[in-house]
């Protein structure tokens, strides 16, 4: 043995780190199976040591023999990695469902940047959200075309949230969504269309800014507002959505169909059925179209499950 062992120490210091040898099995029953590569058994084996069925030629075949190693320089176990691993900076705290609104790319991504306090109510959530939005400079053509950022408006309980497209004037100089013209008409839409009082839903915009000369907002521009939008929606957490116009249910639903194509279905958007019609800017310049809005109106009727009110007209 003596001889054995200088033979092993004068290999070892030759450079050589593994000696590939037959084992017998009665010596490898001798170590322990991870070094020996013998699979461990989950089965417990009876204790006269004979096998619980008959053995085949088959299953000798299909065994692969363990990997024979030195048994006087077992293989190195690698070192742990949990000792050196850094501890990751505590997360902020998001409404419990908000990592959840990311059917855009990248939306649930950008959320978890937006701090809430911890315990708060609705409105105190929401309070703080527009506190924050109020110091947004991500679209400086916007910060500098604004007079303030519009954030939303009714019940942070409602079932039902309209989006809209971006404050208008009025909007922007009073600081509230739909206030306008077509704030007018979304009302009656809301009141004598489907039977409800505008402080039962809730309101707001893809965008908390006005943009310059009301144009059409830009897709970067809806992408740097998005973080907004879904915090303003993992708060309330409707069940019913309807989208007002191109811009609304484009950007909601991460689309290009029109709104023509879009209006008469039910969508759904994080477990919320969503509807699309018209924009209320659009009904004003073209009125003919309120009949098929007034469609859409009892769609979205149907799918909330409330009657349509009787006075209702297409002209509301």
């Amino acid at each position: 043995m003596r001889g054995l062992r200088l033979y092993f120490e004068d290999l070892q210091r030759a450079g050589v780190q593994h000696l590939l040898m037959p084992m017998p099995a009665g010596v490898a029953g001798a170590f322990p199976a991870e070094l020996t590569g013998t699979p461990v058994p989950t089965e417990t084996i009876p204790p006269s040591g004979k096998e619980t069925g008959p053995s085949t030629s088959a299953d000798t075949a299909s065994t692969t023999a363990p990997e024979p190693v030195s048994p006087a320089m077992p293989k190195k176990q690698p070192a742990r990695e949990t000792a050196s691993r850094k501890e990751l900076p505590p997360q902020p705290t998001a409404v419990p469902g908000a990592e959840q609104l990311s059917l855009l790319g990248g939306t649930g991504r950008t959320w978890q940047n937006v701090r809430l306090p911890e315990g708060g109510s609705r409105e105190e959530i929401l309070a703080e959200l527009a506190r924050q939005v109020a110091q947004c400079v991500r679209c400086p053509a916007l910060v500098a075309n604004r007079t303030q950022t519009v954030f939303g408006v009714g019940n942070p309980y409602a079932e039902l949230v309209f989006i809209g497209e971006a404050p208008g004037y009025d909007e922007d100089v009073q600081g509230f969504p739909f206030v306008g013209r077509a704030g007018q008409l979304l009302t009656a839409m809301i009141t004598n269309g489907m039977g409800m009082r505008r402080e039962d839903v809730y309101i707001c915009n893809i965008l908390r800014c006005r943009p310059p000369n009301n144009r059409t907002p830009t897709r970067e521009e809806a992408a740097n507002c998005r973080p907004w939008l879904d915090a303003t929606l993992a708060v309330i957490q409707p069940k019913f959505i309807c989208c007002l116009g191109n811009v609304a249910a484009q950007n909601l639903l991460g689309t290009d169909l029109t709104i023509g194509r879009l209006r008469g279905k039910v969508w759904e958007y994080n477990g919320a059925k969503v509807i699309c019609t018209y924009h209320p800017a659009f009904l004003l310049r073209n009125p003919a179209m309120k009949r098929e809005a007034w469609e859409d109106l009892k769609l979205l009727l149907q799918v909330m499950g409330r009657p349509i009110p009787r006075r209702a007209t297409p002209e509301t």
